[in-house]
């Protein structure tokens, strides 16, 4: 589904014109075909929409929370009814296969909505403690800057609490994969969203992403993204002293106990690290495995990546869709030689695209073995369908390797479960998996050292979002 809208901005209740005439393409990655052109905002379309969310937010914050709770059910259920058009929007824009697009892609949407509005509910927004009274309220105006890669996970992680917390926003989707972001304001505002409390803004990350992170009427920032683009962010958004919340890298480890059982394990990894073609930054790219059984580990983990199947989005039985870019292509080609040049057994898999597929941004499953925590494939974020396997030899040295890397965001244990636990007091990683469970939409989410700061998901996102105010001498 492509929206009518994307030569617009959402800004103030309606759908603008740009005041500039900035326009670029939008491929679908998996035919390398232009499907639309998105228009790219300016610094003034920034102010506007800015301008905008400062005056719709005395009102709206003022708004009870069982109203702004009705408001954000109303707009799951838009959600609802235009939720096949959300997933045929990320297939085209990202060329997510279908059956992703729609179970994984959308949902995350769904689901993250479904949470908020459910630790909203439980919330206490307001107590007493002895004669104060501590208040959760909105921060104000926040802009909202969000990845390509999750559109709707991280739209709806950061949109949601953002208004149950009762501020205003201005977002500002990926320039790439901009068609579902402009389905939200649709649905944002047939959900009858006031306005100005909902904005919308296209535009690179260098011009618009950096004007709303310095804008002294911006009073918080969530971004997610790189690394090197949120340490921008946050230098930018220093001199107004606002708040900034960063989900950013990751490098995330996944340790196979002894006492797991290896060919489950192996297979778990490498379909979790795979998922999304690789694009996910708390994907299980290192895997740990015991040095002595490390060969059946790689003939498992080979066996696993033959079978998926990397294709037309379209098809039911796809499994695998392209990367999101030539960029992006690039990048995994060049760091997939990388770990050939630098010694790393290459199990399946490397340079090129599969067998038969001569268009689109599709990469080979690829896996390594013998690889150490000194090769560049163990310590860069690679964003693509490549997994690295280390051995180790006791179970301590496994946990120093992986938390021997700048970021910390997610991290996996595969074993008994005492001793899994053990283990994942021991990772320093802001999300720890044991034994593959379930997505847990009400953990919190985000990451130690590079790999931000803050938590998203349910009640966690919305204590984001939120000042904390005590007014003292109230009385009981």
């Amino acid at each position: 589904m492509i929206s009518a809208n994307l030569l617009k901005f959402y800004i103030n209740g309606e759908w603008v014109e740009p005041l500039g005439g900035s326009r670029v393409g939008v491929e679908n990655p998996a035919t390398e075909e232009m499907v639309a052109e998105v228009a790219l905002g300016s610094v003034r379309d920034a102010d506007r929409a800015v301008a905008a969310a400062r005056a719709a937010f005395p009102a709206f914050t003022t708004w009870p929370v069982a109203e702004r709770i009705a408001l954000l059910r109303r707009v799951l259920e838009i959600y609802n009814d235009r939720y096949e058009d959300f997933a045929q929007a990320m297939r085209i824009e990202m060329g997510a296969p279908v059956e992703w697009a729609r179970g994984a892609q959308a949902w995350a949407g769904q689901v993250h909505i479904e949470s908020t509005l459910t630790a909203a509910e439980e919330m206490v927004w307001e107590y007493s403690r002895g004669n104060s009274r501590i208040i959760y309220e909105g921060i104000g105006v926040c802009a909202l800057i969000t990845p390509w890669n999750w559109p709707m996970n991280q739209i709806a992680c950061k949109v949601a609490p953002a208004l149950v917390a009762g501020c205003t926003m201005v977002l500002k989707p990926s320039e790439i994969a901009p068609l579902s972001g402009a389905l939200f304001a649709e649905v944002c505002h047939a959900a009858g969203v006031p306005a100005g409390v909902f904005n919308l803004v296209n535009g690179t990350g260098p011009e618009v992403g950096a004007h709303l992170a310095q804008h002294p009427e911006v009073d918080m920032v969530s971004f997610t993204g790189s690394t090197r683009a949120g340490t921008a962010v946050a230098a930018l958004a220093a001199p107004t002293v606002k708040r900034v919340a960063q989900e950013l890298g990751g490098k995330s480890a996944n340790i196979i106990l002894p006492s797991a059982d290896l060919a489950a394990a192996v297979k778990g990894g490498v379909e979790g690290c795979f998922g999304n073609t690789g694009q996910s930054c708390d994907a299980p790219t290192r895997m740990f495995v015991p040095r002595a059984k490390a060969a059946e580990a790689y003939a498992v983990a080979r066996a696993t990546a033959e079978a998926v199947v990397v294709g037309d989005p379209t098809e039911a039985g796809t499994t695998m869709g392209p990367l999101i870019s030539k960029t992006q292509f690039d990048k995994v080609q060049g760091l997939i030689q990388k770990g050939i040049d630098e010694g790393a057994t290459l199990l399946c898999g490397g340079i090129g695209r599969p067998a038969g597929l001569n268009r689109g941004w599709f990469a080979r499953p690829t896996i390594f073995g013998d690889v150490t925590n000194e090769m560049t494939i163990s310590r860069e974020e690679i964003f693509g369908p490549v997994l690295a396997i280390l051995p180790y030899d006791t179970v301590a040295e496994a946990v120093a390797m992986a938390n021997d890397t700048p970021y910390g965001l997610a991290a996996y244990v595969q074993g008994a479960v005492d001793e899994a636990r053990a283990v994942g007091r021991q990772l320093r990683a802001g999300q720890v998996n044991l034994n593959y469970p379930d997505w847990d939409t009400f953990a919190p989410f985000g990451g130690y050292k590079q790999s931000g700061n803050g938590r998203e998901y349910a009640g966690w996102g919305i204590h984001d979002f939120c000042e904390v105010k005590a007014i003292v001498g109230y009385g009981a």
